[in-house]
């Protein structure tokens, strides 16, 4: 799918309990949906618990989309098998479906170390993400990336713009939404931002997104009308024909360095100043006058051809040749006589 990365998400959500247990925040999923939607296309969402204990959150995963795998607990020991069945599950997408490049494994369980080894052995790239105060340093020190829950809440994504508060409702939630999408693909290091990768982003984030529903022809229109109101910087690529954001929000306040768009990517080189420029016309000129003298030298070539062969042709009153050709009649009527 054009490049995106498809994620599968597995929550363990009761180690997920321990965590959130003494805190006085409730937990929000769309929170960790949100930030594992910028990292590609989430195809697999699902969670086990024994829902029977934490009715309370089931609503908002059933709104997410989340599909809720019950594992009730035992009588006897008072734990219940989910690590076994997200393990067994998660291999089980890692064999069936190779499409599937990316595991998020929502859990701070020691216990899911040796699976994250095993995805990695197989190709696959692991992204763990827990509460800080259940999260293991071995299962945090062995996923590729690991994200902390708390950092979640702590990531201002849209910066309070004096030039955002100002424009009108409709208008200012579309442009929350591109600085927050914007914000997004920089966490993720991307420099240069064309149009069509932060529309991608966007439409993850809100697969409902039209920019006409905001008044806007092309999703080009759009980022003009941000840039009018010093919300984007753009750029231009000439040889695309298209614009690229080079910095937004925050970094425009901060005034930090332009990012230059790559020359593989299909931006046009920058100007040479005037005295490389003349240098490289004068290395031209020679360049021309010498086509032109091949040229000179080809059309005169017939000419001098011409004048050689001249002289070889007898002229009319020339007659150093003629005697060549009657001395084999002499010889002949010289033999002919003496045998009579």
């Amino acid at each position: 799918m054009d490049g995106q990365k498809q994620l599968a998400v597995f929550i363990d959500f009761e180690n997920l309990a321990l965590g959130f247990r003494n805190q006085n925040e409730r937990f929000h999923i769309d929170r960790v949906l949100a930030r594992l939607v910028e990292k590609g296309h989430i195809v697999v969402k699902r969670a086990y618990a024994d829902w029977k204990r934490f009715q309370s959150f089931t609503t908002e995963l059933h709104e997410s989309a989340i599909e809720l795998i019950e594992i009730p607990r035992r009588q006897m020991t008072g734990k219940n098998s989910a690590d076994i069945r997200l393990v067994v599950d998660a291999m089980d997408l890692c064999f069936a479906k190779a499409h599937i490049d990316t595991f998020a494994i929502v859990s701070g369980d020691s216990d899911f170390s040796p699976l994250v080894s095993k995805l990695k052995e197989n190709g696959k790239h692991v992204i763990g993400l827990g509460m800080q105060a259940s999260t293991s340093e071995l299962l945090r020190d062995n996923c590729d990336e690991f994200i902390y829950y708390e950092d979640l809440t702590k990531e201002e994504d849209v910066p309070d713009l004096p030039e955002l508060q100002a424009l009108p409702e409709r208008k200012r939630k579309c442009f929350a939404l591109l600085l927050e999408s914007l914000a997004a693909l920089r966490r993720e290091s991307r420099d240069v931002l064309w149009p069509s990768l932060i529309k991608e982003t966007i439409r993850r984030k809100r697969p409902s997104f039209n920019e006409g529903y905001y008044g806007y022809k092309t999703f080009s229109r759009l980022l003009e009308d941000a840039a009018s109101h010093s919300l984007v910087e753009l750029g231009r690529d000439e040889a695309r024909r298209s614009y690229y954001v080079t910095r937004f929000g925050a970094e425009l306040v901060e005034g930090g360095p332009r990012p230059a768009a790559k020359a593989s990517a299909g931006t046009p080189a920058p100007e040479a100043p005037e005295p490389a420029e003349a240098a490289a016309h004068s290395a031209k000129a020679p360049a021309r006058r010498s086509n032109a003298s091949r040229k000179a030298v080809i059309e005169e070539a017939p000419a001098v051809s011409a004048s050689a062969e001249a002289p070889a042709k007898p002229s009319e009153g020339s007659t150093a040749a003629a005697p060549r050709r009657r001395r084999r009649p002499r010889r002949r009527s010289k033999s002919t006589t003496s045998n009579k």
